[in-house]
């Protein structure tokens, strides 16, 4: 028993906001590797937000839920304290500013992210931090070039966002690079991972406002979607092995972009409509002037990584969807 104690002292990581939708998978992920995993969440008695959790394969031996708040300077020290990886996923609640989106969504994104940060500087047991970021820091530009695809060098305009006021991309944006300067200045071993609009089945019972938008989109509301243009795609599951192996892998360094496939809205329902005859899938919509943009993933799979297709992803939302009565029985992929 103290073998094993001593083994999971060394793969003891702490995953933050860890009933997310993509924490959960993590979650899931990391436990069926062997890993001892803190889990913080806003209330770990909250049968209903942390359930599924703890019903996950070795969660009764290997995970503990903690109380922690993005907003509170010093919550995340007794969770990641021992703890020789942190897996940073949670983000404060955000949504459309009342007045001032500064006070209201960049400055909460930013500070959330310094206070994991500066408890993780207290920790002379870490080895190092994941980021998750999102792929909304690196295509919002107005200097695209045709045929060059978007890498981890490329960062979202920042006066871009501001001007067209969608604050998500740039909180995203200035979070990460406040995460950047402070391990830099603070000598953390950071690793950001960047994933694309993720598809898959949701381990929480409460849907994310990602999972009901493809929900929508399968029971045809076509606004749902609508609004998407151009967009990379990635299989919820890659994106919590991508995690791990941005943190397993000693030399990972910097910025991964990850995504299996960048295509526009009307591509992906001329993919998806007759693959499911029996949902009502849009097959036009709204034309959404986006610049047409793609993205080099040659980064990540360098490190071994290989992506599943969108019919991948996409069949295990309609069977996870279906196994909930969310969508009719007949609504299975055609051969």
């Amino acid at each position: 028993m103290e073998e094993k104690m001593k083994d999971w002292e060394g793969k003891k990581v702490c995953v933050t906001g860890a009933a997310g939708f993509v924490a959960s998978w993590l979650v899931k992920r990391l436990l069926l590797s062997g890993y001892r995993v803190i889990g913080t969440v806003r209330d770990p008695d909250d049968e209903k937000k942390v359930g599924h959790l703890l019903r996950l394969e070795g969660a009764r031996e290997r995970l503990q839920l903690v109380r922690a708040d993005l907003m509170e300077e010093g919550s995340f020290d007794n969770a990641i304290l021992g703890c020789h990886g942190v897996f940073h996923l949670a983000s404060p609640v955000l949504g459309q500013p009342k007045s001032d989106p500064k006070a209201e969504i960049l400055q909460p994104a930013i500070d959330g992210t310094l206070n994991v940060l500066r408890s993780c500087k207290k920790n002379p047991w870490l080895r190092r931090v994941v980021l998750t970021s999102s792929s909304s820091t690196v295509r919002i530009r107005d200097d695209l070039l045709p045929g060059v695809p978007l890498d981890e060098s490329s960062w979202s305009s920042e006066e871009l966002c501001e001007n067209l006021k969608i604050w998500y991309p740039l909180s995203k944006t200035l979070a990460e690079k406040a995460a950047w300067k402070f391990c830099e200045d603070n000598g953390i071993d950071l690793v950001t991972l960047i994933p694309s609009f993720v598809v898959g089945p949701s381990l929480p019972p409460v849907l994310s406002s990602t999972a009901s938008d493809v929900l929508g989109l399968l029971k045809g509301e076509r606004e749902k979607f609508e609004f998407h243009g151009r967009m990379g795609y990635v299989h919820i599951d890659d994106v919590a092995l991508s995690h791990i192996l941005v943190y397993e892998k000693e030399n990972a360094r910097g910025r991964y972009l990850c995504t299996s496939t960048v295509l526009d809205i009307d591509e992906l329902a001329a993919k998806l409509a007759p693959r499911y005859p029996a949902l009502p899938i849009p097959k036009t919509f709204k034309k959404v002037e986006r610049p047409h943009y793609d993205f080099d993933v040659s980064k990540i799979k360098g490190l071994g990584m290989r992506f599943r297709s969108i019919e991948e992803m996409f069949d295990d939302c309609v069977h996870f969807f279906t196994m909930q009565a969310l969508l009719s029985p007949l609504s299975q992929p055609s051969s």
